[in-house]
């Protein structure tokens, strides 16, 4: 493998509701990450408000780029490349941070490096916090399945910045239908804790809900699965007054992290990728990060679960191979809301 050059890299994330700074040593070592919460602004919403989001941001934005050079004990200076969030993401808020980086790069002459969001979620996990043993590398080829509020796709990584995707979902996101589901069952925002946490005491056999399988394989739906909990649950309140929350979380759990497993095993089998990739804001769900931690098939690569959800360490981590292989982004580069990932 072709050594690259040494690089430290700093990372400004804002793409939905959490404004982050981090910086990375070589596209690994974390020497310090911030991240500025807004989830309980959005949860009286029962999701993120966009504008909200936006002007949090605004307000955020300097003191988290400056406590996050303070904890890695750096100055501006002392970096090589200021590396940002694109896209996708809310347009509004991409803007802010994309013209943060923009002031810095013009400010001080450093490169600047435009992210793809879904590209970070990826390279999060190659990272590892200062002090912390090094885990192994992933090994292309690699089956990378990623899945959060916005996203489930499945993607062949065949090498650093290459990718092949081979299918998504086809309406709702997994993390979609966790925080739609959440909703009926009145346990509140974000949907994928709060299911998790009432999946533990409930059966997940109980209720036989739809796993859908598609003509195309790599697709997904979560659609039908989510009508099916809607329908059961108005049923149930015909019957009773109270609801068996615990099982229909469980049950519903059951059913999205069978269907992410049963294709991503499959499609690792199929194109010989030698390990498997699980990144995104759903990872950090227990039941599904055990599904692939309990087979011995492949080797699977899960981020911390404090990787799992937006931040800047993983923008920071794909922005050191993007300097690395010498792409950086002119000053005038504009956001991409929309922005596939292959």
């Amino acid at each position: 493998m072709t050594e690259l050059k040494p690089a430290r890299i700093l990372a400004i994330e804002t793409s939905c509701d959490e404004t982050a700074c981090a910086v990375i040593e070589n596209g690994r070592e974390l020497l310090a990450s911030t991240v500025a919460s807004q989830m309980e602004i959005h949860a009286r919403y029962g999701g993120v408000f966009p504008e909200v989001a936006s002007r949090q941001h605004v307000l955020a934005i300097t003191p988290v780029i400056e406590q996050t050079l303070a904890a890695a004990h750096l100055s501006l200076g002392d970096v090589d490349a200021i590396a940002v969030t694109r896209g996708p993401g809310l347009a509004g808020s991409l803007v802010v941070g994309v013209n943060a980086a923009k002031g810095l790069a013009l400010g001080t002459g450093l490169p600047l490096i435009g992210v793809n969001h879904l590209e970070g979620h990826l390279y999060s996990a190659w990272v590892y916090k200062t002090g912390d043993a090094p885990p192994d590398e992933p090994e292309f080829p690699l089956m990378a399945l990623l899945v959060s509020g916005g996203h489930s796709e499945l993607n062949l990584m065949t090498g650093h910045l290459e990718y092949e995707r081979l299918g998504g979902t086809q309406d709702d996101a997994s993390g979609e239908a966790f925080d739609k589901v959440a909703r009926m069952l009145g346990l509140g925002y974000p949907g994928g804790p709060a299911i998790q946490k009432a999946a533990e005491g409930g059966d997940p056999n109980r209720f036989n809900f739809p796993r859908a399988k598609l003509d195309a394989p790599w697709n997904f739906s979560f659609s039908g699965l989510k009508t099916a909990v809607l329908r059961e649950v108005r049923d149930l309140e015909k019957k009773s007054s109270t609801l068996p929350v615990t099982d229909l979380a469980a049950s519903f759990q059951a059913a999205v992290v069978d269907v992410l497993f049963d294709k991503t095993m499959e499609a690792a089998r199929e194109f010989n990728a030698k390990e498997i990739l699980i990144a995104g804001g759903v990872s950090a769900n227990q039941a599904l990060r055990q599904a692939f931690l309990n087979q011995d098939e492949f080797k699977v690569h899960i981020p911390p679960l404090s990787l799992c959800t937006d931040n800047a360490a993983m923008i920071a981590a794909a922005g050191y191979y993007r300097f690395a292989y010498g792409q950086t982004s002119p000053l005038d580069m504009d956001v991409q809301a929309t922005w596939p990932l292959s």
